[in-house]
């Protein structure tokens, strides 16, 4: 068994990376920290917890690998010390995942805590980065959103069938459990219920990792992206919609075929000829992907459906693990949906 630990098990992320360790054929529940709950134990903050009653630590131990559920810049603090002496680690916040501590500063308001590790970091888009996952150290773990857009591009962009000057347009939709636990004004029941909004008109943080992605995929250069978050009144999922105008036309059967190529030994994904609900992928590590050809305008639509807390935080972390310890990338995870 690989002894893991986890830091801030009070976080959405936290909880979740601990229940998909305990169902893990391989790895051990070693230790779990978080500040705020510090002494206590684990079904005291979590009663409907199963698993072994860690105490609740402030800082962890050695071990073997570390998960960090930390928010930005936290994330970095906790995790260099650990990192520089000898510790692998999944980190799920933005801390390491772009490479340019000056891009990092821009979108997050605050200068990079440890600026020395972002060039041996690797962005943990698995399926499109498994011989950069196995032997890193340290692997950021994508954003949800861009898990959900990238994932829907790479088999376009990895086969340069993205026309370049036309631009993309990535219309992505969230349930509530996107924004945390933290208490927010938006993320409050009365805010939410019976209502869809969309937010980060002015450039959202996970806008830069979705270009980082098509920059690492497409051949001749990216594409412009534009990309507009909305929340929906759900707990939790991402259904992203991508407007994409093809370097080349494309039928509905030749698109469809190039998606089920790309994807045909990942076993995470699954290419749809349906287009997919978030039904289908809740509490689950899976992306169901549905690519189709608008024929009136030539314009490809794909969609690209995941759960954020899994696929796209906690269960992604899990796959991005299995890889750097030499195991199955889908082992231990949930694949099989609930209906309805």
């Amino acid at each position: 068994m690989i002894e893991v630990g986890i830091l801030n098990i009070n976080s959405y992320g936290g909880i979740g990376l601990a229940t998909l360790i305990e169902a893990h054929p391989r790895l051990k529940l070693a230790a779990v920290a978080g500040h705020s709950s510090a002494g206590k134990t684990m079904r005291q903050i979590f009663p409907f917890w199963d698993g072994p009653d860690l105490r609740v630590l402030e800082s962890l131990p050695p071990l073997d690998l570390v998960f960090s559920a930390l928010p930005h810049v936290a994330a970095a603090e906790a995790l260099a010390p650990l990192v520089r002496d000898g510790a692998r680690a999944v980190d799920l916040s933005a801390d390491f995942r772009l490479p340019d501590a000056d891009i990092y500063a821009e979108w997050y308001g605050h200068e990079h805590p440890a600026p020395d590790l972002l060039p041996g970091a690797v962005y943990g888009l698995t399926e499109t980065a498994r011989l950069q996952i196995y032997p890193a150290m340290l692997v950021a773990n994508p954003g949800c959103y861009p898990t959900a857009a990238g994932l829907g591009l790479a088999p376009l962009l990895t086969a340069g069938l993205v026309d370049a000057d036309a631009g993309v347009i990535v219309d992505a939709k969230s349930g509530v459990s996107g924004a945390g636990r933290a208490l927010k004004t938006e993320s409050l029941f009365s805010e939410v219920d019976e209502s869809v909004s969309a937010y980060g008109l002015k450039g959202h943080r996970h806008l830069p990792e979705i270009e980082q992605i098509a920059a690492t995929l497409q051949r001749g250069g990216p594409p412009p992206i534009t990309f507009v978050p909305h929340l929906i009144p759900m707990t939790r999922g991402i259904l992203a919609t991508i407007y994409v105008k093809p370097a080349e036309r494309l039928s509905a059967a030749a698109l469809l075929r190039l998606y089920q190529d790309y994807y045909g030994t990942s076993p995470c994904v699954r290419v749809a000829e349906t287009s997919p609900a978030t039904k289908w992928t809740i509490h689950t590590n899976l992306c169901v992907i549905h690519p189709t050809v608008d024929k009136r305008t030539g314009r490809l639509v794909i969609v690209s459906c995941i759960d954020n807390l899994v696929k796209g935080a906690a269960g992604q972390a899990i796959q991005n693990a299995n890889l750097m310890l030499g195991l199955p990338e889908e082992t231990g995870l949930p694949l099989r949906g609930n209906w309805p």
